[in-house]
């Protein structure tokens, strides 16, 4: 694995024991991998925390294959979700650094005519309140296509699939009225990055972000790529809280694409938000419009957004930033700080409203502590 991981390891097994720091102190980030798998009944939990010190941690807990009751593999690879649209902004970003692409230009200077339907035209929508989720855009997600998650796992969808069902729908507000996430809006923002560069998003992010940043361990699945290549815990999707879980793991992410498709690891995460918050993807300007944020409560108390990055308040001050990401089978929530502290825990299926707070908790904890 890479150098930080095995810089410092605190290996488990289907609970871990506390890990202890020096004195006797318990590791709290432990403590929370492993309540997350006893009390939240989530079948594997896994995180990667660089401390104050500068040191990376990483730890597991619970069983990374139901059917085999094989351990996790220390950092393995998940399905990092919504992640992915931080990627993705970081690309638009840049284009926006090289001049070719106008914030607030309208979506239509470059996708004329995609974005068509009741209450809805691309002459209306920038590019800004895409990578916002301010444009009024519906959830392609909520598209009868995709009501059954287990009905497609293997199914390819084409970008344009997706965004008809958005269109089939109407404008939930006039665009830069107000703010709702939307992962229609990356959808778009995907097929802005192809046309002005006239290269496939995934090989984009590629070159302009994973590579340039030396993220061994990502990857942007391609067309018919539906296997995680590294070792890593199987993800579990549930239809409804009572039903048997499915592994999720094996999926076609077409269904997500540039909203949603990187494969990753909580390491790696760690590495990305740490290089973008430190200026090694954006200029500083761009930077700053990025940081620049609204207000973003659905997502939990004190959260805002910029341009495809969220601050979250710490509880021991200042805010995290980052974006945390669910795909069927995975959830992630991380953040970085100003000072280089970072962390990010993943579960290995959607958790109820409850086991979300316990992330959310645990992971301030990682990053207060």
């Amino acid at each position: 694995m890479v150098a930080a991981v095995a810089a410092g390891v605190v290996a488990a097994g289907a609970l871990a024991p506390s890990a202890a720091f020096a004195g006797g102190r318990p590791d709290g980030v432990q403590q929370s991998l492993n309540a997350l798998v006893k009390d939240d009944g989530l079948p594997a939990a896994l995180a990667s925390v660089k401390g104050r010190d500068g040191r990376t941690r990483t730890y597991t807990a619970g069983v990374g294959d139901l059917a085999t009751g094989a351990k996790p593999p220390v950092d393995g690879q998940i399905r990092a979700g919504s992640n992915t649209k931080t990627f993705t902004a970081v690309v638009v970003l840049q284009l926006v650094a090289e001049g070719k692409v106008g914030l607030d230009e309208p979506v239509e200077t470059y996708l004329p005519g995609l974005l068509r339907g009741d209450g809805i035209d691309g002459h209306d929508i920038t590019v800004r309140q895409l990578l916002q989720h301010t444009s009024g855009l519906p959830e392609y997600m909520d598209a009868p296509a995709l009501s059954d998650f287990t009905a497609v796992q293997y199914r390819y969808f084409e970008p344009r699939d997706l965004l008809d069902g958005a269109l089939a729908q109407k404008s939930h507000f006039p665009a830069g009225t107000d703010w709702e996430y939307s992962n229609t809006n990356y959808i778009v923002a995907g097929l802005l990055v192809q046309k002005v560069t006239g290269r496939p998003v995934g090989e984009e992010i590629t070159k302009r972000v994973i590579d340039r940043v030396g993220l061994r361990h990502t990857y942007f699945p391609t067309p018919g790529d539906t296997t995680v290549h590294e070792a890593h815990p199987h993800g579990y999707f549930r239809s409804t809280p009572d039903a048997p879980p499915v592994d999720y793991t094996d999926t076609d992410t077409s269904m997500a694409w540039a909203a949603g498709a990187i494969v990753t690891t909580n390491t790696d995460l760690n590495s990305f938000f740490t290089a973008l918050l430190g200026g090694r993807l954006l200029p500083p300007a761009q930077l700053a419009q990025m940081r620049t944020t609204v207000p973003a409560e659905p997502l939990g108390p004190g959260v805002r957004y910029g341009l495809g990055l969220q601050s979250r308040p710490l509880s021991c001050g200042g805010p995290a930033w980052g974006h945390g990401g669910t795909s069927p089978g995975y959830r992630s929530r991380g953040g970085v700080t100003d000072d280089g502290r970072a962390a990010t825990i993943t579960v290995t299926t959607v958790p109820g409203e409850e086991g979300a707070q316990h992330m959310a908790a645990a992971l301030d904890a990682a990053l207060c502590r």
